[in-house]
């Protein structure tokens, strides 16, 4: 029970820090955390990732794609153990993360009424959005490669003990 409340205190502090110490529009580590966590520990902890999610919305504020943003924290970590225990697989999982965050947020912002509801206006939202996405994918591959770092430097030490 100790270790399940550690590892929730990790994901809120991980995603908390990122969120709150100023970077760049969508460079966080929301998206790498919303597929490494259930890949590493299990789809039970994506309550885990969301929750944090929710609680660092209540400082930062919500909005009206709070709903498609947390949808697609669900989606990656739902998606997150169809991708294989390689390295190459993971990262290539985390980046397929990234474009399901494009996707679904902006499709988000597109129905809140900021763009026209046409053919137009989606590939105007989408087009829009296409900086914010390298933004999300260059912090994704950075952040991936951090927890990878970590979870090597844990399992290192699982083994010594």
């Amino acid at each position: 029970m100790m270790e399940k409340i550690s590892i929730c205190l990790g994901i809120f502090l991980a995603l908390a820090v990122s969120r709150f110490v100023p970077h760049p529009p969508n460079f966080t580590s929301l998206i790498a955390l919303s597929f490494y966590v259930p890949a590493i520990f299990g789809r039970q902890y994506i309550p885990a990732v969301i929750l944090s999610f929710a609680i660092t919305d209540l400082v930062i504020g919500y909005h009206y794609g709070t709903f498609f943003t947390w949808g697609s924290v669900l989606l990656i970590g739902l998606i997150s153990n169809f991708f294989g225990k390689t390295l190459i697989k993971r990262l290539s999982g985390a980046l397929v993360g990234a474009i399901i965050f494009f996707i679904v947020t902006n499709f988000g912002v597109w129905i809140s009424g900021m763009y026209e509801y046409s053919l137009n206006g989606i590939i105007s939202c989408y087009t829009a959005a296409i900086p914010f996405f390298a933004y999300s994918a260059i912090s994704t591959i950075l952040f991936s490669f951090l927890i990878e770092i970590f979870y090597k430097i844990y399992q290192f030490k699982m083994v010594r003990q």
